[in-house]
């Protein structure tokens, strides 16, 4: 198959999930869709309405993870993971590529995102690219998140700063599984 046939299904796939796919709602629907073309995706995860996923075979998402409505993530060029009984707020928005604001030719730079098991995000948070979000760790309402966040700390604020500790055994799994959302 010739590169410019990949590269047009790539973008007709992407259109239909990020335009058509995400708004009906049937979350095993939806989910079925993704898994299709990305098994890296888990069968226990949820995928919630309206969430838009640029470039989603870059994605992997752990087993019990719940994505909330209106979630960005960018995977145009890099990897995004979100392991197991992750929770990612609604309206939050996860880069993985980016402009250098000193370069004379816009040079685009970025990294991979990884948001480790049992992390909370809450809504509303913009995560840069080349953040890792460690095992446990908080990150508080629309908070900026530009360096990575060590496991089991809680961080909030513009740009997101140590707020201090978690305190407990994270021993939950998420049992989340709306019906219409």
């Amino acid at each position: 198959m010739p590169m410019w046939f990949k590269i047009y299904v790539a973008g007709f796939l992407n259109f239909l999930w990020n335009d058509v796919v995400t708004h009906i709602p049937i979350r095993i629907f939806r989910k079925g869709f993704l898994r299709v073309f990305n098994s890296k995706i888990s069968r226990s995860c949820v995928i919630l309405m309206h969430t838009r996923i640029l470039n989603f075979w870059s994605v992997e998402v752990g087993a019990r993870a719940v994505i909330n409505q209106y979630v960005l993530l960018d995977c145009r060029r890099y990897p995004i993971v979100i392991d197991h009984d992750a929770d990612i707020g609604p309206y939050t928005r996860i880069w993985t590529l980016g402009h250098s604001p000193d370069s004379a030719t816009h040079e685009t730079v970025g990294g991979p995102v990884t948001i480790s098991h049992h992390a909370w995000i809450a809504s509303g948070v913009v995560i840069l690219p080349g953040v890792t979000i460690g095992e446990g760790a908080v990150v508080g309402a629309s908070s900026v998140v530009t360096r990575s966040i060590p496991a089991g700390e809680i961080w909030t604020g513009n740009p997101a700063k140590f707020t201090r500790k978690r305190n407990n055994q994270l021993t939950y799994s998420l049992n989340y599984r709306p019906h219409f959302e």
